[in-house]
């Protein structure tokens, strides 16, 4: 496996775990990004400030993430990987996974990390439907591609 960095990810994920529970306990909330993103449009609710900052500060995070993990962790790579697809299968691909979240109800993060912890059968499906079609794609493209 390439570039796997288990004590960085095992952080990384207790993180995501912390901050879905956070925004659980104080909020009310569910941390499914596509739930939380589809909440900004139309305004009408009255909660999109929360959203908008949510959805701002995941990129940021990120950044500031990657920046201090070299000097936290050396395992992290010092480069970030390289996508070789043109912008318009990158488009192509982020518009499939927006359709993908619309008739799933939710998206990896809902359903992997918060349906899944609330025992949710919808979730425990749609993880599911995830994980093989992930595997189906990473075969196709290794193998038939």
């Amino acid at each position: 496996m390439q570039n796997f960095a288990p004590l960085s990810a095992t952080i990384g994920g207790l993180l995501i775990g912390l901050s879905a529970t956070l925004l659980w306990v104080f909020n009310g909330r569910t941390a499914g990004i596509s739930n939380i993103a589809g909440g900004i449009y139309p305004i009408r609710r009255g909660d999109e400030l929360w959203r908008f900052v949510f959805l701002v500060a995941l990129p940021i995070g990120a950044y500031l993430g990657y920046q201090f993990a070299p000097l936290v962790f050396a395992e992290v790579p010092k480069t970030l990987p390289q996508i070789s697809a043109t912008p318009i299968w990158l488009v192509g691909t982020g518009l499939l996974v927006g359709v993908g979240t619309r008739v799933g109800r939710g998206c990896t993060s809902g359903h992997g990390i918060c349906g899944l912890s609330r025992l949710s059968v919808r979730s425990f499906v749609a993880v599911g439907v995830f994980m093989a079609t992930a595997i189906v794609t990473v075969f196709i493209m290794r193998h038939v591609v």
